[in-house]
């Protein structure tokens, strides 16, 4: 299973959903890999603390290697890197890869992620790909390479507004590069189950017909507790509020 986490709004939770999805697979048993796009690399510090900074070979490595064929390139497994937690692993960001994006595009290196992913599928049972905050070409190598897409939603209006420009790109994707992507749902993160505000919004997006899932990702500043010590929810505290919502969701996309 290759999965993608995707929104091109900011601050939905990408990389907090991307890294607890995958150190819940990870714990339960299944030999998990995360993928960091984006330049920003949250993901790569959230499990790797600062050695996030010295880990190579990277991402922007990797994206290099593709710019300049060589007979000696390296192999897609030399890319990943060992975290602290058993059964994940992680090919870490870096922010070159941003500086490096106009050069990908040109030389129509598109596919690329998809090749090195189906590469390393034998080896894991789950890849997670965390992606930017933005529809370029990062996300779309990730929603080309990957199997199915999560979209985390933050009970805004603007997000909302945003939601049907994601579906249609998405859309847009399956239709001209990869005919398997399947949207998985959406994910209400950082909800507030006491706000009306929240309330009407989810109940207005399923009117609509939009794929919603029944697991919700409560608001809380335990989060940023998990963050400042690079222990996910699962292990930073398993019997939390939040590490049981973010196990339900994982159960609840496993068994889609």
């Amino acid at each position: 299973m290759k999965r993608v986490i995707f929104n091109q709004k900011g601050g939905v939770g990408k990389s907090t959903i991307a890294v607890n999805l995958a150190a819940i697979a990870a714990h339960q048993g299944k030999r998990t890999l995360l993928i960091d796009i984006d330049p920003q690399c949250n993901s790569s510090r959230y499990l790797l603390g600062e050695d996030a900074k010295s880990a190579n070979p990277n991402l922007a490595e990797y994206f290099e290697q593709t710019l300049n064929f060589s007979l000696f390139s390296k192999a897609a497994a030399s890319f990943v890197h060992p975290t602290p937690f058993e059964q994940l692993s992680v090919i870490p960001s870096h922010p070159e890869i941003g500086e490096l994006q106009s050069k990908l595009e040109s030389r129509h290196k598109i596919y690329k992620l998809r090749d090195t992913l189906n590469e390393l599928a034998n080896e894991y049972d789950e890849i997670v790909l965390d992606t930017p905050p933005a529809y370029n070409f990062f996300t779309q190598s990730a929603l080309i390479a990957a199997d199915v897409c999560l979209i985390p939603f933050d009970c805004d209006d603007f997000s909302r507004q945003a939601l049907y420009t994601l579906m249609g790109n998405v859309a847009e994707i399956k239709a001209d590069h990869n005919p398997g992507l399947e949207i998985e749902g959406i994910v209400v993160n950082q909800y507030q189950a006491r706000a009306s505000l929240p309330t009407r919004m989810v109940q207005a997006l399923r009117d609509e017909g939009l794929p919603v899932l029944d697991s919700f990702l409560s608001s809380s500043v335990k989060i940023k507790e998990s963050h400042e010590r690079g222990l996910p929810m699962i292990h930073l505290d398993a019997r939390h509020k939040l590490s049981q919502e973010f196990v339900a969701l994982y159960h609840e996309l496993s068994s889609n």
